[in-house]
């Protein structure tokens, strides 16, 4: 059995989990929240992260490895962030691993937050048993993650999977990364406040719930798009599930009902029979439990690597000498 810590930072709250790895596969053990603290700008916030890991560590001594899922860019071979649109702070270049490593002496990996979305999906949620997998959270922005052969495909910078990002009118709406017609542009936040007529996507899913025309209407309208930009994505990977994630995936049908209706529109070169569109299960915490399973996954190949240098450098040296002796035998 092993240990592993996630955290998941976001702008107002930072979640944390602790989950055990055994035969029987991956479970949560504790977890929490506190307020994120962004009073003195991403060094306040980097080194709170260092204060609470290694708090939660005194209460499990057993924690081997530690994950943090970042809601932005970063570089996975240093560890260090791009940027954090939502997160007040210079994230530019900033070093977040390392510093949590120092202040823990524990292995510690960066994963973007909605790939860590769909590793927990993957691993003990709603997509639990795939090997292919689509994965969108849908909340400020239009998250992605997407799985392949059983593994979370993370891409050259950890950068893949943004399903959000793809253009599906090259004229189209504004979108906040500066390109136009990006599928979250129409299936952020504030476009299905918008198109409902409220305040939030929460009064949004309660008012449609309820049978208010407009809130129903403008649902349908965020499945139409949505079930463009699967559609897209099924033709590409033919995943055996999509996995919905975010406050508006409470509406249930209301919004998969047109996703659905759009692939049946839109598929042609592959039977949707087998692929499964589904309700994400872990909710709030699916961020900081994938950074776990992150943390433990990365560790154990950072583990494989040396060990397979090693028996490299073994060999090489075997056959080195081996080379020698054979040389001086033929002399």
């Amino acid at each position: 059995m092993s240990v592993h810590l996630g955290l998941d930072l976001g702008a107002t709250n930072l979640k944390w989990s602790v989950v055990e790895h055994g035969p029987d596969g991956w479970r949560a053990i504790d977890r929490g929240q506190l307020p994120t603290d962004v009073s003195g700008g991403a060094d306040a916030t980097v080194a709170q992260l260092g204060d609470v890991a290694g708090g939660i560590i005194h209460g499990h001594p057993a924690v081997s490895t530690i994950g943090i899922g970042v809601p932005g860019a970063y570089d996975p071979g240093t560890g260090r962030t791009r940027f954090l649109p939502n997160v007040p702070g210079d994230w530019a270049g900033r070093p977040v691993a390392a510093p949590v490593r120092a202040a823990t002496g524990l292995p510690t990996a960066l994963i973007n937050d909605a790939r860590a979305f769909g590793l927990a999906e993957l691993r003990v949620g709603a997509a639990r048993g795939a090997r292919t997998m689509v994965g969108l959270t849908l909340g400020t922005g239009v998250g992605g993650a997407v799985a392949i052969a059983g593994r979370i495909h993370l891409g050259l910078d950890g950068a893949a999977g943004e399903i959000g990002h793809q253009t599906l009118e090259p004229e189209g709406l504004p979108c906040t990364c500066g390109n136009r017609g990006c599928l979250e542009a129409y299936a952020r936040a504030d476009r299905i406040a918008t198109l409902c007529g409220t305040s939030s996507v929460e009064e949004a899913v309660r008012r449609a719930t309820a049978g208010d025309a407009r809130a129903m209407d403008g649902l349908a309208e965020v499945g139409r798009w949505l079930g463009i930009g699967i559609a897209n994505l099924v033709v590409l990977l033919t995943p055996e599930r999509v996995v919905i994630g975010g406050g508006v995936a409470g509406a249930g049908d209301l919004l998969l009902a047109p996703i659905r209706r759009e692939l049946g529109a839109r598929v042609r070169m592959t039977s949707l029979e087998r692929v499964r569109i589904v309700v994400a299960e872990l909710g709030t915490w699916a961020g900081s439990v994938g950074a776990a399973i992150h943390g433990a996954e990365a560790g154990t190949r950072r583990g494989t690597s040396r060990a397979a240098g090693k028996q490299d450098d073994h060999a090489a040296a075997a056959g080195s000498g081996g080379d020698r002796g054979g040389s001086g035998r033929d002399g």
